[in-house]
């Protein structure tokens, strides 16, 4: 199973956020670069990115430091990023600059259409992150929760062809209060592409929670403000993780 550390990128550093609030944000690296080498060089095998500037305003904000995070990265660890993509010649310059998949978070669910033609002219890079609380769907950074179900809207993108769902159960993120291992089950079991769970990942307990969901179909989990903190050993995770 994947542990993937995450690099939330705002005004060209790596913070943290609480429950996606951009005034609620702790710097953990000036040097977002030397970040990913770091995670590289602990042992990371994929890599996951967030703009967060490019989220507010629907467009890349943060792509000199992209880009420099990417060559630090190196062919052997993968890049997946999302925040602000709305077009798809903002997917196709990310895949250019060398990001291997695209997250599509917003934009898939205010904009289904985008998302079908992404999956259609980029088969096999396009994830989607479906935020959610409750079991709903959340939009726009979390601050707008839609009435939509996230396992019906799910389904719906795996039949446009999307190559994953990342699942945030956005009541946990940053809150180190454990992940919704129930809710990620009941997701990966309605699908037959892979789901990566994400929010409030916070021991090797969770780990060893998600390892069991691996049959299901859960592949990964996005490491942020643990392994930053240092609640959760990035190294531990890992050997729990290949057991």
């Amino acid at each position: 199973m994947l542990i993937i550390p995450a690099i939330d990128i705002k005004d060209g550093h790596c913070v943290r956020l609480r429950q996606g609030d951009m005034a609620d944000a702790t710097v953990f690296s000036e040097d977002p670069a030397a970040m990913a080498a770091h995670w590289k060089a602990m042992g990371g095998k994929r890599l996951h990115i967030v703009d967060l500037n490019g989220a507010v305003a629907g467009k890349p904000k943060n792509e000199a430091a992209i880009k420099r995070i990417i060559a630090a990265a190196g062919d052997d660890m993968p890049v997946q990023l999302g925040g602000g993509i709305r077009d798809l010649d903002t997917v196709e310059r990310y895949l250019d600059d060398g990001i291997s998949w695209v997250i599509i978070g917003t934009a898939a669910v205010k904009n289904p259409g985008f998302l079908h033609d992404a999956c259609g002219a980029f088969p096999g890079h396009i994830i989607v992150g479906l935020d959610a609380r409750d079991g709903k769907v959340a939009t726009d950074g979390w601050s707008k929760l839609t009435g939509h179900d996230v396992v019906d809207l799910a389904k719906k993108f795996e039949d446009y062809g999307a190559e994953a769902i990342i699942y945030t159960d956005i009541g946990r993120d940053g809150m180190l209060g454990g992940i919704n291992v129930e809710a990620t089950l009941r997701l990966a079991q309605a699908m037959t592409i892979p789901v990566i769970a994400s929010g409030g990942l916070a021991s090797v307990k969770d780990i060893k929670a998600l390892k069991a969901l691996e049959s299901d179909g859960v592949i990964g989990v996005i490491a942020g403000r643990a392994i930053y903190d240092g609640t959760l050993d990035f190294k531990k995770a890992l050997a729990e993780a290949a057991k």
